[in-house]
């Protein structure tokens, strides 16, 4: 994707624009994925609870590419709005198949296929930041795709607060989905507001031989690290609490913490990400994560309050810095589609971090769980240190 820096102001506009649509995207994926996993577990069993999320997550791996290609064929504004308008229409269709009184298993098929397509919607909200970038110089980079980020947080905590009056209005957790559908709607509609940029010119360069280089490596790294070590412990935090003793409110206050740490740093973050360099940035996520999950052994209520926040802090640091590596260090022609593979690899190593974690959990232990978080964020400092193949 060709750089496509628009006047300031034009600039700013674009990326609030942005992230309204990634917040309201934000909203539907929390929203059907909560929805989701109340009707998995209740028609098909607990054990099958944890599948929706996954396959929100697997969507979103594959949803990049795809978008991706819409985004460099059609532009940004069709290319975003065509992948949440493809999350709208799976997610609407789940709702019509479970509101309909299909059985549960016509219902569970329904409801994965749209949360996978609703998870390209979410990839759309992902590749928003970088699209953002585009249109800023070198120096605001980082600061506009912390804006992306930040606005999300209107959809990241308010959407799952949205599960119970979307419940009460259809009689059914099902009618999450339709309050989602219309949320990846709403999002497709706000994109549409993002001033027209430039066609990106013919990709002339190779996306694997550019995931190769130093640059990719190190983004890649960044950002996988944060996302693992983030799903993984804080997926199995909630049942540590829960075996020692603590309450569901106590268990509510701590993921609230941990989202506060994941988003509302997020200006603070893209300013130094612009006056530092985005690799020193990352340094300081890195150790951040390696304090969370120290702390995360320690099982009393306040002091996880504590280890998540950070672990959210630490996953805010490494994800915009990993991104601002991206943004201003790959060539034009080319770039969108390693954002999108990097973007890719990350999801799927998220989808396999989620459905660990707590396997780690019930054979060694909080304690097994942080050294193995730990030695995710090594392998990764030692590939940012020193660039390996």
């Amino acid at each position: 994707m060709t750089a496509t820096v628009i006047p300031q102001v034009s600039a700013t506009r674009s990326a609030a624009a942005l992230g309204v649509a990634a917040a309201a995207m934000s909203a539907a994926m929390g929203t059907a994925s909560a929805a989701a996993t109340l009707v998995f577990g209740d028609r098909l069993g607990l054990a099958w609870a944890g599948v929706p999320a996954m396959l929100g997550i697997v969507g979103t791996a594959a949803g990049s590419m795809a978008v991706a290609r819409l985004v460099s064929v059609f532009g940004p504004r069709s290319g975003l709005g065509g992948g949440y308008l493809l999350g709208a229409a799976g997610i609407a269709l789940a709702a019509l198949v479970t509101l309909g009184g299909a059985g549960p298993v016509a219902s569970a098929l329904f409801v994965g296929l749209g949360m996978v397509l609703l998870g390209t919607g979410n990839a759309a909200a992902q590749l928003s930041r970088y699209v953002a970038a585009e249109r800023h110089t070198p120096g605001r980079q980082g600061s506009a795709i912390a804006l992306v980020v930040w606005i999300t947080t209107i959809g990241a905590v308010g959407g799952p607060l949205l599960l119970g009056p979307a419940t009460t209005l259809a009689g059914a957790a099902e009618g999450a989905f339709v309050l989602a559908a219309c949320c990846a709607g709403l999002a497709a509609v706000v994109v549409a507001a993002v001033p027209r940029a430039a066609r990106p010119a013919p990709v002339r360069a190779t996306p694997g031989r550019l995931f190769a280089t130093s640059t990719a490596r190190r983004a890649f790294a960044a950002m996988a690290a944060a996302q693992v070590v983030m799903v993984g412990v804080m997926t199995a935090t909630p049942m540590t609490m829960h075996v020692h003793g603590s309450t569901t409110t106590m268990i509510g206050a701590v993921l609230s913490a941990h989202t506060f740490g994941m988003f509302a740093p997020s200006p603070v973050t893209g300013y130094l990400v612009d006056r530092l360099g985005p690799i020193k940035v990352v340094w300081l996520g890195f150790a951040v994560l390696v304090l969370a999950c120290a702390g995360t052994t320690v099982t009393a209520g306040g002091s996880q309050a504590v280890a998540l926040f950070l672990l959210g802090l630490g996953w805010n640091l490494c994800f915009i810095a990993g991104s601002g590596v991206l943004a201003a260090g790959l060539p034009a022609e080319g770039k969108l589609k390693v954002e999108a593979k990097v973007e890719a690899a990350v999801w799927t190593m998220a989808a396999a971090a989620a459905l660990s974690s707590t396997v780690v959990l019930s054979l060694g232990g909080p304690v097994t769980l942080a050294i193995a978080a730990t030695a995710v964020v090594g392998v990764a400092a030692l590939v940012v240190r020193v660039g390996v193949r």
